[in-house]
């Protein structure tokens, strides 16, 4: 009834819609009203009054509600006990549903859908279920899921027919739903039986210890089981607990197995497998991230953290490094920095660099193949760093700690002259002029690029890819560099390469004039312009003895004097270069006077200074006439002075060790490695008598008129370039006191600027301030200390006190 109010309206003012209008009220058929005279605008009805036309039911309530759970109940228990076609209205239910529900009726009737449901399930489900106790667990899980299973489709149905309650009763009154309350009631009934409870979670287990154990698992089956558990919300309560109790005694036994039955590379593998694994179950089956974390942390608790002793063992370690096993390396590094305990490898990867270090640089029979040695280990190193240890900084400090350590050990062997000189220091600067003088021919292929090796490989089919050989000679220098960065006794390579550079210079055997500046630069950028201010000092003599040769021939061209031999000459400062023996030799007659013609020229333009000739220097060309052509011979000086005693001789004519010595004037020793070179060496021009490889005073020798080459032009062994045992330790000892005097000169410097000092700390300042150039030990330097005291630069004083004295 819809009712406008306005104040008391009289009985003649209520207007019934439900009756005809009066016929006074219609309009004439002409469409002119004849009431007009009694029409009063404002005089109009105040309420209108519907009647419902519908006519209520006369059914009780309770009476159709027993009808209707008659109708529902059998349709429910038909549904419990069939899944094929039902035989009633979905419809209709639904319908008669709604209508108790809006008679108030909807508590009733979810009361007897309650006493229904838990009936069915107590009976029904769980009986079946509970007289199976006894099968294996898994089984059982089987059933539970089953009827599960059933259960769920079960449940469609009748949340069809009572979907009205559910959205108009259960949800207004704050109660579960249908589907919940089925979860409820199955998880009360069923899962949380005491009886079925242990043996539903446990069959769960069991198929992931299954797994573990590389049986068969049932996939299926197993995600339904996780599947279920998230639906009766037990999977966090009740699964995972056990599950992660399970795991880790099942982890605890195999890490005790493992560590104790495999080798660490495989262990290391092992472990990895296995992460891999329990991992990849997590995500297959979507188990709870809390589940992964918490596996994932006993994992690495057990299988790492418990196990570091045995994952950084010096011995395991050591192996695998000997084996050169970068991928094994990388995996245990990646296991160990799980647990950020990567750089635990240090200790034992610091030892092996250090005992593999010390091993080549105290192996006397490999000690021409130490810095090769060396190389190719850093090489290595480097290799495992980058890639097994992922640049590791801790890692990288200790592989360039553990290089420092033993490449700075000495030790007074007959190879160093009982010096305590740094071998690696020689070594690196012979192995620099074998890579200035050869080239990139002369570097080993184990360390050369893969860039080279590849060409190597294809030359035949790219012959038109040139190889740059100064890059490839630059990258080494390059590494060797790395390798003399670690040297502190610099004093020793210095010795040596500036003699080699030296030889190079003078003899022209510099396979590059641009990696040797290259090379100085490099040594100028890592030691500072005083290391080398000699060196850039030879360069420079070099060239000007270039222009003075330019000149001087210049004036002997305007004179018009042609010189009967091309002559050569190096002028050299005997500040910058280093020391060489005066050899006596009989230098022929023409030649003397070529060079006294060159002295005078010299003394004219620089006077007051003085000329002294290296003649153990010098090389030069002969011009040879042998009975099966002619050729030149590139020899040394002291070669040529005894060749040219075979001018004019007979075919047959032999000369005597004894006359050869008297002519030429040279040394005994000197005058047997020349025929030595000249009769015992790959070229012969001369011939021996009797043959053999050793020259004795009594030999005889002859021109060898059979001799022959391919070549026009033939460069014949130079004594003078290979360093002798006795220049060896000359070069050691000089070394060796010049470290005394540098010593000497740094505790006077430490002793002006601190007036006095201790005697540790005396010793810790000078140990620092000859780093770079070489240090004593403590001893060597206390008898430094004593002979400053016997000059009287210091004096001691009570309480192990040193004073300087000005």
């Amino acid at each position: 009834m819809y009712t406008f109010a306005q104040n008391q309206p009289s009985k003649r003012d209520v207007v019934d819609l439900t009756t005809s209008p009066s016929p006074t009220h219609r309009r004439p058929p002409n469409g002119v009203r004849t009431d007009r005279a009694n029409f009063t605008p404002h005089n109009t009805a105040k309420k209108l009054v519907i009647k419902n036309l519908k006519t209520t039911s006369k059914m009780n309530s309770t009476e159709y509600l027993n009808q209707t759970w008659v109708k529902l109940d059998a349709a429910v228990t038909e549904v419990f006990e069939s899944s094929e076609k039902l035989s009633f209205s979905i419809e209709e239910l639904y319908k008669r549903v709604e209508n108790v529900c809006k008679q108030n009726l909807a508590g009733d009737l979810w009361a007897r859908y309650q006493e229904k449901i838990t009936a069915y399930i107590s009976n029904n489900l769980k009986v079946p279920l509970i007289s199976r106790q006894g099968a294996r667990n898994i089984d059982l899980l089987r059933a539970v899921l089953g009827t599960w299973s059933t259960w769920n489709k079960q449940l469609v149905v009748i949340q069809w027919l009572f979907y009205y309650l559910d959205r108009s009763y259960l949800l207004q009154q704050s109660k579960p739903s249908l589907k919940e309350n089925a979860i409820q009631l199955f998880r009360t009934t069923i899962f949380e039986d005491p009886q079925l409870k242990p043996k539903i979670v446990d069959g769960t287990c069991d198929m992931v210890s299954g797994d573990r154990r590389g049986e068969d698992f049932d996939q299926s089956t197993f995600r339904e089981a996780i599947r279920m558990m998230h639906d009766l919300s037990v999977y966090t309560s009740v699964f995972e607990p056990r599950l992660l109790h399970l795991s880790q005694t099942y982890v605890v036994d195999w890490a005790k197995e493992a560590s104790s039955e495999k080798g660490l590379a495989e262990y290391v593998h092992s472990c990895l497998q296995l992460m891999d694994r329990e991992m990849g179950r997590c995500d297959l089956f979507n188990l709870d991230s809390s589940t992964r974390r918490d596996l994932l942390i006993l994992l690495e608790d057990h299988l790492i953290q418990r196990q570091e002793s045995i994952l950084t063992n010096q011995d395991s370690v050591a192996d695998l490094l000997d084996d050169n096993s970068v991928g094994d390396l990388e995996q245990l590094y990646s296991l160990l920095e799980r647990k950020n305990l990567g750089g635990k490898l240090q200790p034992p990867f610091e030892r092996w660099i250090e005992d593999t270090g010390t091993s080549i640089v105290f192996d006397e029979k490999e000690q021409d193949q130490m810095v090769i040695r060396l190389l190719s280990l850093k090489k290595r190193l480097d290799t495992i760093w980058r890639v097994s240890f992922h640049k590791n900084s801790d890692l990288g400090l200790g592989l360039r700690q553990a290089f420092e350590t033993f490449i700075n050990k000495t030790r007074k062997t007959s190879k160093t002259w009982n010096t305590d000189n740094s071998k690696p220091g020689e070594m690196i600067a012979k192995y620099v002029d074998l890579l200035l003088r050869g080239g990139a021919k002369a570097i080993p292929n184990e360390l050369t690029t893969n860039a080279r090796q590849k060409q190597t490989a294809e030359d035949d089919e790219n012959e038109d890819i040139a190889f740059d050989e100064d890059t490839e000679v630059n990258n080494q220098l390059d590494q060797v560099l790395d390798l003399f960065r670690f040297v502190h006794g610099k004093a020793v390579f210095e010795a040596f390469y500036k003699k080699d550079l030296a030889r190079r210079l003078l003899m022209g055997r510099s396979a590059s004039a641009d990696a040797e500046r290259s090379m100085l630069a490099r040594l100028k950028t890592e030691c500072g312009a005083g290391f080398t201010q000699n060196l850039e000092q030879m360069f420079k003599d070099v060239e000007l003895a270039r222009e003075e040769m330019t000149s001087y021939k210049a004036i002997m061209e305007e004179r018009g004097e042609k010189p009967a031999i091309d002559l050569s000459v190096n002028i050299l400062s005997a500040s910058a270069w280093p020391t060489y023996p005066d050899v006596p030799v009989a230098i022929p007659l023409d030649i003397r006077a070529a060079i006294e013609k060159f002295e005078r020229h010299y003394k004219s333009k620089h006077s007051g200074r003085k000329l002294d000739w290296k003649h153990a220097l010098a090389h030069c060309q002969l011009k040879a006439r042998f009975p099966k052509g002619n050729k030149e011979l590139v020899v040394s000086s002291f070669q040529a002075v005894v060749m040219l005693l075979f001018n004019e001789k007979g075919k047959d004519e032999h000369l005597s060790w004894e006359y050869l010595k008297a002519e030429t004037g040279l040394p005994p020793a000197e005058l047997s490695r020349t025929l030595q070179s000249l009769a015992c060496a790959r070229v012969r021009p001369l011939t021996k008598h009797p043959k053999s490889r050793d020259i004795n005073e009594t030999d005889t020798f002859t021109l060898n008129h059979a001799f022959s080459d391919p070549k026009m032009r033939i460069k014949i062994n130079q004594v003078q370039l290979k360093e002798t045992a006795i220049e060896n330790k000359e070069t050691h000892e000089r070394v060796a006191a010049d470290r005394n005097f540098e010593t000497q000169a740094a505790i006077v410097r430490i002793m002006k600027s601190r007036k006095t000092i201790g005697h540790s700390e005396l010793v810790a300042e000078v140990i620092s301030a000859t780093k770079s150039r070489g240090v004593l030990d403590v001893s060597g330097i206390k008898k430094n200390i004593d002979r400053l005291i016997e000059k009287e630069y210091m004096e001691r004083e009570e309480g192990g006190m040193y004073s300087y004295i000005a």
